[in-house]
């Protein structure tokens, strides 16, 4: 957990007019305290866009909100870095900060940096409510902005287009930079330049960030890096509010993570034949491909999850009618496939975001303020975007990393009234469910690390640009290869559910009462009470299966057999048997394995999954046992 230079000590659930505190040391204060915070549109202001403050916080700011303005003022730094959950409230930490700082005259004017246009343009909304007029409508070609507006919204990418501009307009007037997830500043050495040239002489910078990591060791700008006793140097926040805190404060939402299994086959560029269930230990290598093979829009696996999510969004809707749901999709092929098969399952017109153009940020804005169903989206809605009547959500594309899973993971927890929760549907992936179990966690952006640190990534969405340049050079490698990789089937089965760091339930077929049991919880409890009611559904579910007849001789259970060994121990295994058949028949080792391989499909043992090895193994015990 980040250090932070704010106080540690619980926070006063109500409000107190904020007055800057003389130092009871012999340290000089930087600034005059003989000036308060005073009474401006600011004060009126509601923890968190769009949404009214919910139950038990501060009536004008949240208590984090006033101890990060009070860590603030007690030095007024030029540079300072807050860290905050999404669904916090760091827009109006960030402009209730604004505001007292024209209100001082220390800055003349402000500059918003987002990382999309709907963010620069939700930016400007929240501003003008607060008084501040922003021009998020600013381009690199009008020079400069109108003297009605007190500051712009703009990119990151537009910045880095035109740095000697955006250094132009910074050094005009006192500025203040909010540099919005500023961990978009090193998605390219360019960019990082870009941003240090533009605003290096900037009067004040305000760095917001809900993931203060990044999937890389590329460095952030303008945040400070120590050195731990690793020699790792590691990110600095100056004030931090986590998950952790922010639940307990009853500030976000709890997430109930509905944990999907299922059991896979599909051909691999080789030729091969491949079958395995999701969360069976596997090699990185086949969990990729089941887990791409899961994800297809043409097999059963997505459908069946899908459908089990509006199932659970009903519910919701019972209590919250307004609720949403979203499908956060890998490409736009696939995102286009999930809209067309939720329109088939809940019969209503679902909302697809594709891109980061001005239409599809109408599109977000309109679904916001509905009461519609479901939106489907790529990569816009994974960041930022305040969408605050999302309940449920579909993890359904290939991103693996922390950065990425936090921000997606961020867009459905926050809380409008108390007893909400949050759904999210995910494929029993290692690195999802890991990632799932460390949601309190708080990490730092940590520089020098070896490359065995970002082992768990499957596939990283900031390296999205190289790996594109690196298939168009090798086009011709494809060319060599005798088959595609080929979807060839999928089916889903509900594994279990993961929240407040237990598991619940087991195995059970979508569509069942077993699955019914865990997904049609009620939208609104309190968290002990979700924690009770998942307890006692378990035991149901335990005693139906207790009380279920045996399979009778012939029948073969649909439940998947408990994975007790990992790869290298069935290989073993299967090597012995082969090894007692072998010797037995006299046949040789390598004749036995062919046979199994026949017989079973796939690929050689080294290659092979858990479920084919297991398959090898099975037909040779009941050889064994005739012979």
């Amino acid at each position: 957990m980040p250090r932070s230079r704010a106080s540690t000590a619980p926070a006063s659930t109500t409000h107190r007019p904020y007055r800057r505190r003389t130092s009871r040391t012999s340290e000089p204060v930087p600034a005059d305290t003989s000036r308060t915070v005073g009474t401006w549109a600011i004060e009126h202001l509601s923890p968190s866009f769009p949404a009214r403050a919910p139950w038990g916080t501060a009536s004008k700011l949240r208590a984090w909100q006033a101890e990060a303005l009070e860590a603030y003022f007690r030095y007024e730094p030029r540079d300072f870095l807050a860290a905050a959950t999404p669904g916090a409230g760091k827009t109006t930490f960030a402009l209730r900060l604004a505001v007292e700082l024209l209100k001082r005259r220390t800055v003349e004017r402000v500059t918003i940096v987002a990382p999309t246009e709907h963010l620069k343009r939700q930016w400007a909304e929240a501003a003008a409510r607060v008084g501040i007029p922003i021009d998020p409508n600013f381009k690199n070609a009008h020079g400069r902005y109108g003297s009605h507006y007190r500051g712009v919204a703009v990119t990151y990418a537009q910045v880095a287009v035109n740095a000697a501009l955006h250094r132009d307009i910074t050094l005009d007037r006192r500025t203040l930079v909010i540099l919005d997830e500023v961990h978009h500043g090193g998605d390219a050495l360019s960019w990082g330049d870009a941003i240090r040239e533009s605003f290096e002489r900037a009067e004040r910078r305000l760095s917001l960030t809900g993931t203060p990591f990044r999937s890389d060791t590329s460095p952030i700008p303008f945040v400070t890096y120590l050195q731990n006793r690793e020699g790792i140097r590691t990110s600095r926040t100056d004030y931090n509010y986590g998950y952790g805190r922010a639940l307990n404060d009853g500030v976000v939402r709890p997430v109930l993570f509905m944990v999907y299994a299922g059991h896979m086959r599909w051909r691999t560029k080789t030729g091969d034949q491949m079958e395995a269930r999701l969360g069976e230990g596997n090699t990185k290598d086949i969990t990729s491909q089941a887990w791409r093979t899961a994800l297809d829009p043409k097999g059963e696996w997505i459908p069946q999850v899908l459908h089990a999510a509006d199932r659970r969004l009903s519910e919701v809707r019972q209590q919250v009618p307004d609720a949403g749901g979203l499908v956060i999709a890998t490409d736009q092929v696939a995102a286009r496939a999930y809209a067309a098969i939720l329109e088939s399952i809940c019969g209503e017109k679902v909302t697809l975001v594709l891109s980061d153009e001005k239409e599809s940020s109408d599109r977000i804005q309109e679904f916001s303020e509905g009461t519609t169903r479901w939106m489907v989206a790529v990569r816009m809605v994974s960041e930022g975007v305040d969408v605050p009547r999302l309940a449920v959500g579909v993890y359904a594309t290939s991103s693996a990393t922390p950065l990425f899973f936090a921000q997606a993971i961020g867009r459905f927890v926050r809380a409008r009234r108390r007893g909400e929760t949050a759904s999210v549907f995910l494929p029993d992936v290692p690195v999802l469910i890991a990632l799932a179990r460390a949601l309190e966690l708080e990490r730092d952006h940590a520089l020098d690390r070896t490359s065995t640190d970002a082992e768990g990534d499957l596939w990283n969405p900031e390296d999205a640009m190289m790996a594109a340049a690196e298939r168009d050079s090798k086009a011709s490698d494809s060319l060599q290869q005798e088959f595609a990789f080929e979807a060839l089937d999928s089916h889903a089965a509900f594994d279990r559910v993961m929240y407040d760091g237990a598991e619940f339930g087991g195995f059970a077929e979508p569509g069942s009462d077993e699955e019914w049991d865990f997904i049609g919880i009620p939208g609104l409890l309190e968290p002990d009470q979700v924690h009770e009611l998942l307890r006692t559904r378990q035991a149901r579910q335990a005693k139906r299966a207790a009380n279920r007849p045996p399979a009778q001789p012939g029948e073969t259970s649909s439940a998947p057999p408990p994975v007790y060994r990992t790869l290298k121990e069935q290989r073993s295994l299967l090597n012995s048997l082969v090894g007692l058949y072998a010797k037995n028949s006299g046949e040789p080792h390598g004749l036995v394995h062919a046979e199994l391989r026949r017989l079973c499909g796939g690929p050689a043992v080294a290659q092979a999954s858990v479920t084919q090895l297991q398959a090898r193994i099975d037909l040779l015990r009941k050889r064994l046992g005739h012979h």
